[in-house]
């Protein structure tokens, strides 16, 4: 089989860490958060914000539909990028690595749009991407089948010429149905073996 044509990275987790359960538990307790997200499904929230909706609209929504958690809930827009935080290295210096030997590099990614701009603005390697595929302005998000569909008619590259790494088996499972190249991301460096098995970098490159 031939080198792959493109990698797709998944950003949170895997270029970035995103545990928003770390940062409320040093800031209001393990057990008052426990309670919180027992009583508030505050990822069903972030949910809706990685599909389009507006985020710090929906998180005063929730908010004020919540008064008895209203400064908890404000939490996630207010500290949002302690929560996605922090960046993972050597993930960022393979797609670096990647970009060097000008392999294209995109993203597809559940981000909200207003959370994606921001994270811009922090993090050097989200600007780094050759086509960034972000869930909020597509109004889809993974492992809906038609989020793949949507990249695959976007770039025109063939599906298993696609390189994907995620850190969720269903958003990889969506992407393998499809016939992409898929790799479960579970730390860096196993990502770099594979990018140097797929022949895409050098042991040394990949930083092996």
């Amino acid at each position: 089989m031939s080198r792959p044509q493109a990698v797709i990275f998944d950003i949170g987790n895997v270029l970035a860490e995103w545990h928003p359960e770390r940062v409320y538990d040093r800031l209001i307790g393990r057990e008052r958060r426990e309670r919180l997200f027992a009583e508030i499904d505050l990822h069903w929230m972030n949910a809706a914000i990685d599909t389009g909706a507006p985020f710090l609209a929906t998180v005063e929504e929730w908010a004020e539909d919540h008064p008895e958690w209203s400064s908890e809930i404000r939490i996630w827009h207010d500290r949002w990028i302690d929560m996605f935080s922090p960046v993972i290295p050597g993930s960022v210096r393979l797609l670096d690595a990647l970009r060097t030997k000008g392999v294209p590099v995109f993203a597809l990614t559940n981000f909200g749009t207003d959370t994606f701009a921001y994270a811009q603005t922090q993090y050097d390697f989200m600007n780094s991407f050759d086509r960034a595929y972000v869930s909020g302005r597509m109004g889809v998000i993974k492992p809906d089948p038609r989020i793949y569909e949507m990249v695959e008619k976007d770039c025109g590259l063939p599906p298993e010429s696609l390189l994907f790494t995620d850190d969720r088996a269903d958003n990889i499972a969506a992407a393998t149905s499809r016939r992409w190249r898929t790799h479960l991301f579970d730390g860096w460096q196993g990502w770099a073996r594979r990018l140097v098995a797929e022949e895409l970098l050098t042991e040394k490159e990949a930083g092996l």
